[in-house]
Order: structure tokens, then sequence, then C-alpha cells
């Protein structure tokens, strides 16, 4: 029995270095993945969204109005994007999710406060994400009540502020009471179907060209898009049941409420697990074994999950991260799916996200067939 040699350690230490430098790919997941995760953590991540749009449905343009808008910008939660001039045009841009926030200001607004009556400003609220909207929510609130109401007890109570002269009133749309699982529970549709059509496409075929079986297939009068075609069709049907059991689950376990079409959800849900099939066929043309193939299924699932509004607000984040989560196939798919279910979206108000959608799987199977074309030849 040879006893312990520390030149023999050395060796073997000193080999793995050499293998890891060879396999330049594997070595620049393990830099690059930690760097992600800093950079999205440290930066993009954000669980206090600032500058939300909101539409302003004003009724009443005196300068007490001006000065609540003027507040309200100050506030740094509200940035005005657009000014409504009816209440359908205000539902309109709620339901498109082109603002977070809709203020009404009544006609009668400056006569009430001059009056003493305390006029009611509504706020109507995208709640599907609760924690997009609740800070901004606490933000207003300040707005008509005193900061100070908990510290002035006792002989000090006679300094507290009366009620506030504007009397704010919040309709929380879509979810009105909140609930964290009818944003989550549709959301998870997509991150799993990310999860999983990437990772399995990717090392299901780099698993086949491992064992030599994909040689067998070159023997054969098979082109190579029939090749791809063969290998993705069974995934899809993998996806459909993966999407039915989340929404029977949502619907009898979670109770989320489906306001749209079922038939619609799944219509686009064709669009996005093929697009996420064709990433994972890039990534098997790419990668030389089945951990590169791992590691790049990840390299695309960490930004897909933390930019793309699911666990964290989109709006939150900066502008940058914004245009990087805008080109993930998820991101589009978790609003048209929470805009489906949640808000009773149809065809037309789904259109701009499913255009993107399309757009990324066109791009992304153009990609994928050009490498695995080369692969086979």
């Amino acid at each position: 029995m040879h006893r312990f040699a520390f030149h023999r350690l050395w060796a073997m230490v000193l080999k793995e270095f050499i293998q890891m430098r060879r396999d330049r790919l594997t070595f620049g997941m393990m830099v690059g993945i930690p760097l992600v995760q800093l950079m999205l953590f440290g930066f993009a991540i954000n669980s206090d969204p600032r500058h939300l749009p909101t539409a302003l449905r004003i009724a009443d343009h005196s300068p007490f109005a001006r000065a609540l808008v003027t507040a309200l910008k100050q506030s740094d939660y509200f940035t005005i994007v657009h000014e409504a001039e009816t209440e359908a045009e205000a539902a309109r841009l709620l339901r498109l999710g082109e603002v977070q926030f809709v203020i009404n200001i009544p006609e009668d607004f400056s006569r009430r406060l001059l009056r003493g009556e305390r006029p009611t400003v509504l706020v109507e609220a995208d709640a599907t994400d609760p924690a997009a909207t609740g800070p901004a929510v606490a933000a207003a609130r300040v707005l008509a009540t005193s900061v100070f109401d908990r510290e002035l007890t006792g002989p000090l109570a006679r300094l507290r502020a009366k009620p506030g002269p504007v009397d704010f009133q919040f309709h929380a749309h879509y979810n009105p009471e909140n609930i964290t699982q009818f944003n989550v529970v549709p959301g998870l549709m997509g991150v799993v179907l990310t999860m999983t059509m990437v990772i399995i496409t990717a090392l299901a075929i780099t698993r086949e060209r491992e064992r030599g079986t994909m040689e067998n297939l070159l023997s054969t009068p098979v082109r190579p898009f029939e090749v791809i075609a063969g290998k993705i069709i069974p995934y899809i049907i993998v996806g459909y049941v993966q999407a039915t059991l989340i929404l029977i689950a949502a619907r009898f376990i979670f109770h989320v409420p489906m306001v749209g079409s079922l038939a619609l959800v799944y219509a686009v849900a064709f669009f996005f697990i093929a697009a996420n099939l064709a990433v994972g066929i890039t990534f098997s043309a790419l990668a030389k074994n089945q951990l590169q193939a791992m590691q790049m299924a990840f390299f695309f699932f960490l930004p897909s999950i933390l930019l793309s509004g699911f666990m964290f607000p989109f709006r939150g984040m900066p502008e940058w991260a914004q245009w990087i989560g805008s080109c993930l196939p998820l991101t589009h798919f978790l609003r048209i799916v929470r805009g489906i279910l949640l808000k009773g979206n149809g065809p037309v108000e789904i259109l701009p996200e499913l255009w993107a959608l399309i757009a990324f799987l066109v791009v992304a199977m153009a990609i994928g067939v050009k490498r695995y074309r080369q692969t086979l030849d």
C-alpha cells in the first residue's frame, strides 16, 4: 500500500486545472453565472418599484387638482404617462397593462374641498401583481393622513392632524384581495415550461449524440429538419400535459379565477413551448456534452425567472434590465397568461405580446436549425 504523496496529489490538481482550461465553456459558466447573479440581484432586482406608469382622468383642472398631481409626481412612485378622456379609455389602459394606476379626480373636487367635505379621489390599480402596487398605494395614503398619528398619543393627542382634506379610495382591479397565488400560479406555467422544455431538449439530443445513435440517423434518408421536428413534437405534447396539470391545480386547488378563454391559453402555449424547444436545440448543437448543455440551459433559465416579472415587479427594474427581460419569451408569456386568466383579455389585447413571442420563436428556430444542420453535416 502506497503512502500519501503530496507530489501525486499536486499532479492531480494540475491535471484538473489543465482540463478546466481546455473546457473553456464550463470555465466560462463557472465565472459567468456568479457574475450574472451578482449583477441581477445587485442592480436589477427591486422590491420597491418606483416611477410606475400612471394615467390621469381629471374632470377638475383647478389649482388644487394640479397641486395634488404635483404631490403624486414628487413621491417618485407615480409617472404620469397618459391623460384619459373617458372611463372606457382608462379601463382599456389598465386592461392592456400600459399603466399601473388610473387616478380619477372628480369634477366637484375643488368645490367640495373648499366646503371642507373631503372630496374623494379614486385610484384604480392593476393588482395582478400585488408586489408592484403595494408600496405605491401606501405612499399615496400618506398624502391623505398624518404620519405622526402613532407617535402623538396621550397629552400630545391634541396635536394630531385631522383627517386630510382629500379622501383617497383605492379600487384594485383583477385581484382586489391582493392574493399572491393569483399572480404566482399562472406564472408558474411559464416557469415550468421554460425549465423543462429547454433542459430536457438540450440534454436528450446531446445524450443521443454522445451515445452514437445520431450517426444511425445520418445513414437514413431523413432530412435534418425532419430529425429536429421528430425530436420536438413529443416534447410539445409533454408541455401541453404540464400546462393542463398546472391549470387544473390553479382552478381547483388555488381557486385562481379564469375569466378568459382557456382555448386561447392553449393556442398561445404552442408558440411558447416551441420557442423554448428551439432554444434547447440550439444549446444541444453548441454543447459538446450533457454537462455543458445543462450549464447553458441554466444560464438561460436564471435571467428568465429573474427578469420576466415572475419573482419581482418588472417595472421595478432599471431600464437596461427591462430591455433584457423584453427579449425573453417568458416575459411576454407571463403577460399573456395573466391577462387572459385574470383580465379576460382576448386576441386583440394579447396581440402585441404574441408578436414578440412569435418573433423570438422564428429567430430561435432559425438559429437552431442552422446550427443543428452544421452538426449533422
